[in-house]
C-alpha cells in the first residue's frame, strides 16, 4: 500500500465521515456560502470528515466551478475531506480527481462506472496520486474478483459498501476489505448498526446529512462498552433511516435536504434536488412529523 494510503486509511479508522448534500435552488443553482454554513455545520455538531460532491452530494451532475468551490469550502474545515470522483466517462474522473488535489482534498470516493473498474482506478491514481475509497454502491455492485482486485491497488485506503439491502454481500465486502488491510467503511444506512458488528471500522453515510449528532451517538456508544446506549441510539437512527432512505430510494437526496431545512442548516429556498424522482404531495410532511 501506498504510503499516502496507509495515512488515509489510519486517520479515517473510527471516524465519522459526513456523505454531505449540495444545497440547491429547484433551478440547480448553488450558493457558495450556503455550502460553507451548511458543511461548517456537520463538523460541529459530530461530524468527523466530509464527504463532498458524492452520491449524496449529487457530484456528477455538477459543473467544474461549482465542484470547486464546494470542495474549497470543506478543505478550509480542518477535517479530512473524500471528493467523489467519476460517474461519468474515464476522462472526467481523472479531471476531477485532478481538481480535487488542487483544491486541498485528502482523497477521493471513485464511483463505480461502466468498464474495467481497475483501470478506473488506476486512471484516477495516476491522475491525481490522491488516496481512494472504493465504493461498492447498491445501483451498480461490484462482483466480488473485481473488488479483491480493487482491495489490493496500492492507492486504495479502503472501501464504503453501500449495498442497501444485501447483507451477504456487505459481509463479504467488509470481510475482502479487512483481508487485504485496508479500511472497511459502512455507508449502509438501512444496515448502519449490524454493519458496525459485522466489521466496519468507519463510516460515510448520507443519513448524517442531516440529523448528524444521531449518527455520530451511534459512532460513540459503538466505541464504548454502553450497549443498551448502542441499542438505542441505533433504534433510533433506524427510526430515521426507515423515514428517508424508502422508496423511491433515490427521493433520500430530498429528504436529508427537507431535514437539513427543518434543522436550520440551510434556508428553505436551498433545500432541493433537482435531480430527485417525483415525490408524492405531502412526503416533507410525512418525514419531518416521522423524524421530528
Amino acid at each position: 500500500m501506498d504510503t499516502s494510503a496507509r495515512a488515509l486509511r489510519d486517520r479515517l479508522r473510527g471516524r465519522l465521515i459526513a456523505a454531505a448534500a449540495t444545497p440547491m435552488t429547484a433551478a440547480g443553482e448553488v450558493d457558495p456560502d450556503v455550502v460553507a454554513r451548511y458543511l461548517a455545520g456537520l463538523v460541529e455538531d459530530g461530524a468527523e470528515g466530509l464527504a463532498v460532491l458524492a452520491h449524496t452530494g449529487r457530484g456528477p451532475f455538477l459543473t467544474p466551478d461549482v465542484r470547486a468551490a464546494v470542495i474549497e469550502r470543506g478543505a478550509a474545515l480542518g477535517v479530512p475531506v473524500l471528493v467523489g470522483v467519476g460517474g461519468g466517462d474515464l476522462e472526467s474522473a481523472e479531471d476531477q480527481a485532478r481538481m480535487a488535489a488542487r483544491c486541498g482534498a485528502d482523497g477521493v470516493l471513485v464511483f463505480p462506472q461502466a468498464g474495467d473498474r481497475r483501470a478506473l482506478h488506476e486512471a484516477v491514481w495516476q491522475a491525481a496520486h490522491l488516496p481512494m475509497i472504493a465504493f461498492d454502491l447498491y445501483t451498480r455492485p461490484c462482483p466480488p474478483p473485481a473488488l479483491r482486485e480493487i482491495l489490493h491497488h496500492p492507492g486504495v485506503a479502503g472501501l464504503k459498501t453501500a449495498l442497501l439491502s444485501d447483507a451477504m454481500a456487505c459481509q463479504r465486502a467488509i470481510a475482502y476489505t479487512r483481508e487485504a488491510g485496508r479500511l472497511p467503511i459502512t455507508g449502509e444506512d438501512r444496515m448502519f448498526g449490524p454493519s458496525l458488528l459485522w466489521g466496519a471500522e468507519a463510516a460515510l453515510v448520507g443519513i448524517a446529512a442531516a440529523h448528524v449528532d444521531l449518527t455520530g451517538a451511534v459512532m460513540r456508544a459503538f466505541r464504548g462498552t454502553d450497549l443498551p446506549a448502542f441499542r438505542e441510539a441505533s433504534a433510533r437512527l433506524d427510526t430515521l433511516a426507515e423515514a428517508t432512505f424508502t422508496e423511491p430510494m433515490e427521493g433520500y437526496v430530498q429528504r436529508m435536504l427537507w431535514l437539513a431545512a427543518a434543522e436550520g442548516r440551510i434556508p428553505d429556498t436551498h433545500a432541493h434536488d433537482p435531480f430527485a424522482p417525483p415525490l408524492p404531495a405531502g412526503e416533507r410532511d410525512q418525514v419531518l412529523k416521522a423524524v421530528l
